[in-house]
């Protein structure tokens, strides 16, 4: 028998050999005393007996409306959910039987408490599915037991995190406890809590059992209709190019035969690249080895909750009167070839690479140190590059959807997830803000990218139990895209993000460059860690819940831009023209406002779902019909746009649009020039003054108002220039092909020198874009809020007689009210918020901040959520000037007041050059 205490001991005295680079796959056995047992601590698998049958378990049909490939916990939920929504005509196919490959083997671990509220949600969902639904379904017990949930806070930072989790949870109805060591104590008298700061319990988190859920899932969706098929592997996918040139799913082929189908549900785990590649479509995952132990008998251990103590590092499951114990290291093993043949097995353990779950687990339950190790679990996982599940409608191929890449959570996410992925397939979008999880939100550069996908799905699997600071970045696979400006600006200091690929400014570091390198992989594999590396000790200073060292500099940053004039790079921006015979109709339809104004005319717009959700927000500028001078002008003798995203959702929104023009029909051709131009943006009082002296043409109020644009030329360059702020200051945009981007810049900047120009970044945008109440999207304004919601009814083209998709929702909800809308809040005490935070009124919840920072202008902390009204009615003008409204932030609630407009210029004259 091996004993965890022993066999730390043993490693610990032995030199240890180093690991080879990324690809091992061996183990090595440092003592007789390691168990050579391999099985999970389920009493049933779903396995079938030697001799059994191998061919389907069912007859194929000719045709289905969906067909699911993968009998996991993604594939049963989806499939459940699809029939339960009444579309019965669907088949899943499973190579082997259900649950094989990944979910078999899974932890199956539920914790109802994550930093997002979207996965709050999916998580309650699948909670009820498999506690309370399915049961009342079937008469069946899927085999879930609810223990409750411990997390563990070794410092203050980590129950900071744990605190911001519980004031989130009381927004929905989440019972959970800050607990003190002693009071840790009492509830786990195994657990050693000297090193302790604290713990949050959910005494209704809980376990699944992976068989019992799946094959619950597959009687609940059978009698609805669905048919499920076991022994049944796909050997190919069928996809056809209609007359227009696009691409859709045409058949899934099988040994036994071909099923005719329109959509196929990628749901294959770590096999889904192969399913892919079978119809054309990048699945940007990976496989690695995961693992865990199960434990002998442990006396005293029955009815304990489910443990994470994420510093270090270390998750103990319970399993009876046992443990199970896993975790996440920081040199995960890769499984580079990913075999067909692997349904119901196991790896061997590599005790090198998983001691370090026993030394923290040991530290946590000492008792484990004389507790035998009963087996060893060590099974394929899939992992993506944020840790994140893919979802959705590939853009390769239409009727291509994607459930797969689920980071060890398949089962947890599984219902929700399920559910949002019906609703994708039948009605076109989810429900729920999945962008998150959405395929679109990695740009077509990355999904292919084999350095992207290893590097930063290493990273995020070494970093899964990190704190989840408000302003960290990664550090693998940077660089991947860089607009002209780049090497100047890393030169004067900037400090980068990264988003979409791009590296956009964050903020200006006064002590000189700080340049990303290349990823070190933490210091695994026997890889040199970077040394003096700055850029990384400037992110390490982020990583706190207050305010930041650099807190001056960003508020520098601002208020040179509302006193004086700052220039940001906003290059990264998805640039994009919508031309042909039909890009009027096309742009009545997908923009929510009137953009068909005069050529030289721009329009701040959002685009809509059919449910009326904002699928994203954007300026539309019409321009003149003729030859082309690219990249500033397509060539038109009609209607054409010239469409600015934000370029973190650049993919997602081009997407969008070539759906929209698809399923309308519409002839138009969309094409993308985002790498083709930089834009930088002039901001500030004395911007006016700046430019005057760079461009060639009038700036004055008359000759160039708000919301228009003009091609001029900047320093004997040639360039558009838009008069637009996204701050709310006087200031204009200037689009510029890239060979002129760095000339033109430095003509800004020596024009500026006089006026005290200086730069700024994304940071900065983030305090100044709130503090004048404009929308981030994805953040305040997301698939699931309306504009009426959001309060950008003006961007709605609703007293006029053109129709666009989502109006009709629109035109019900403003007849009925508004049952939920955003507000503005403002607090006296100088203490940091980033959104999370829940909004209490009259001492109810109602909501939760979806986005909040410091206004330095007016220097106060703001936030921005949508509340509702606890009745269920509407959320009136006067329901808001009637409440006392509190933001409770880790725990500790402050006095807040409600905004009906921005408090920093309501008016809104300094955008129209206005300064008093």
């Amino acid at each position: 028998m091996a004993f965890l205490g022993r066999a730390v001991r043993r490693l610990v005295s032995e030199a240890r050999p180093p690991l080879t680079p990324l690809c091992r796959t061996s183990s090595r056995s440092y003592s007789t005393e390691h168990t050579s047992e391999k099985s999970v601590p389920y009493e049933k698998t779903l396995k079938q007996e030697e001799g059994a049958s191998t061919g389907p378990t069912k007859p194929l049909p000719r045709s289905a409306d969906v067909v699911v490939i993968g009998g996991g916990s993604l594939g049963c939920q989806t499939v459940y959910h699809l029939a339960k929504m009444g579309m019965t005509n669907v088949v899943l196919l499973e190579r082997d039987r259900l649950t094989a490959g990944t979910t078999w083997h899974t932890a199956g671990l539920l914790w109802q408490l994550r930093p997002s509220d979207v996965e709050v949600e999916l998580l309650a969902h699948t909670r009820n599915v498999i506690s309370k639904d399915l049961e009342e379904e079937t008469g069946l017990h899927t085999g879930w037991i609810q223990n409750g949930g411990l997390f563990i806070a070794s410092n203050k930072q980590r129950l900071d995190e744990y605190k911001r989790l519980m004031s989130l949870g009381k927004v929905y109805g989440i019972e959970s406890y800050v607990l003190s060591p002693a009071e840790t104590k009492d509830l786990y008298p195994l657990m050693n809590v000297d090193d302790l700061y604290g713990t949050l319990y959910v005494p209704k988190d809980g376990t699944m059992d992976p068989a019992g859920t799946c094959t619950t899932l597959s009687r609940a969706a059978t009698a609805r209709g669905a048919t499920v098929i076991e022994n049944c592997p796909v050997t190919g996918i069928q996809v056809r190019t209609d007359d227009l040139g696009i691409k859709k799913v045409k058949a899934v082929e099988t040994a036994h035969g071909t099923i005719e189908t329109p959509c196929v549900v990628n749901c294959a785990g770590v096999w889904a690249t192969k399913f892919g590649e079978m119809a054309g479509v990048s699945v940007p995952l990976i496989a690695m080895h995961h693992a865990y132990v199960v434990t002998e008998r442990i006396e005293g251990i029955q009815n304990m909750p489910n443990v994470r103590d994420h510093d270090a590092s270390v998750y103990l499951r319970l399993q009876g009167d046992a443990l199970s114990v896993g975790g996440y290291e920081q040199n995960p093993i890769f499984w580079e070839e990913v075999s067909d043949k692997f349904a119901f097995s196991l790896f061997d353990l590599d005790w090198d690479v998983f001691m370090q779950h026993i030394e923290g687990a040991i530290n946590r339950v000492p008792v484990l140190e004389q507790t035998g190790i009963k087996s060893t679990v060590c099974g394929p996982e899939s992992f993506t590059t944020d840790h994140k599940p893919l979802m959705g409608e590939a853009p390769e191929v239409r009727g291509f959807f994607l459930g797969c890449g689920f980071n060890s959570a398949g089962m947890m996410l599984g219902g929700g997830c399920g559910r949002e992925l019906a609703k994708w397939i039948i009605h076109g979008r989810p429900e729920k803000d999945m962008y998150g999880y959405d395929i679109r939100r990695f740009h077509s550069s990355l999904t292919d990218n084999t350095r992207w996908i290893r590097e930063r799905s290493h990273e995020s699997y070494a970093k899964n139990y990190s704190v989840v600071f408000p302003f960290d970045e990664p550090l693998a696979s940077r660089n991947m895209r860089k607009d002209p400006f780049h090497e100047v600006l890393t030169e004067q200091g900037c400090v980068f993000q990264e988003r979409h690929g791009w590296e956009r400014p964050g903020w200006f570091n006064k002590d000189g460059p700080a340049p990303v390198k290349d990823y070190d992989y933490y210091g695994a594999y026997n890889i040199r860690s970077n040394e003096n590396y700055k850029y990384k000790k400037l992110l390490g200073k982020e990583y706190t819940f207050d305010f930041p060292p650099h807190h001056d500099v960003i508020k520098s940053e601002c208020l040179s831009c509302r006193h004086d004039v700052a220039v940001f790079n906003m290059s990264y921006f998805g640039k994009f023209y919508l031309t042909g015979p039909d890009a009027k109709k096309a742009a009545d339809w997908l923009f929510s406002a009137d953009v068909n104004k005069k050529p030289g005319s721009t329009v701040y717009t959002c685009m809509l779902n059919k449910r009326g959700g904002a699928e994203a927000d954007l300026t539309v500028s019409r321009l003149e019909p003729g030859a082309a001078n690219l990249p500033l002008a397509p060539e038109s003798d009609g209607d054409a746009y010239y469409l600015a995203i934000g370029g973190g959702v650049a993919e997602h929104n081009w997407n969008h649009i070539r759906t929209v023009l698809q399923d309308q029909g519409f002839r138009c051709q969309l094409t993308d020039h985002s790498e083709d131009m930089g834009m930088i943006s002039i901001q500030g009082p004395k911007s006016r003054e700046v430019l005057q002296e760079v461009l060639d043409t009038d700036l004055s109020n008359e000759a160039f108002p708000f919301s228009t644009h003009k091609l001029v030329n900047a320093a004997g360059y040639q360039v558009r220039a838009m008069r637009l702020s996204f701050v709310g200051e006087l200031g204009w945009e200037l689009h510029i092909p890239k060979d002129s981007c760095v000339p033109v810049y430095q003509a800004v900047m020596a024009a500026g020198a006089k006026h005290g120009i200086i730069n700024s970044g994304y940071r900065a945008i983030d305090s100044l874009s709130i503090e004048k109440g404009y929308r981030h999207w994805h953040a305040d304004l997301r698939p699931d809020d309306t504009p009426l919601e959001a309060g950008l009814a003006f961007t709605c083209k609703l007293k006029s007689s053109i129709p666009f998709q989502g109006r009709e929702t629109l035109e019900k909800q403003k007849e009925e009210g508004l049952r939920r809308r955003i507000v503005c809040f403002t607090i006296n005490e100088k203490v940091p918020m980033f959104g999370l935070e829940a909004i209490f009124r009259n001492g109810v919840p109602v909501g939760h901040l979806r986005r909040a920072d410091y206004g330095f202008f007016v220097d106060k902390t703001l936030g921005y959520g949508y509340i509702r009204n606890p009745d269920g009615g509407v959320v009136s003008v006067d329901f808001i000037k009637t409440g006392e409204f509190m933001l409770e932030r880790m725990g500790v609630a402050y006095k807040a007041k409600a905004h009906l407009k921005s408090p920093f210029d309501p008016e809104n004259k300094r955008v129209k050059g206005i300064y008093e």
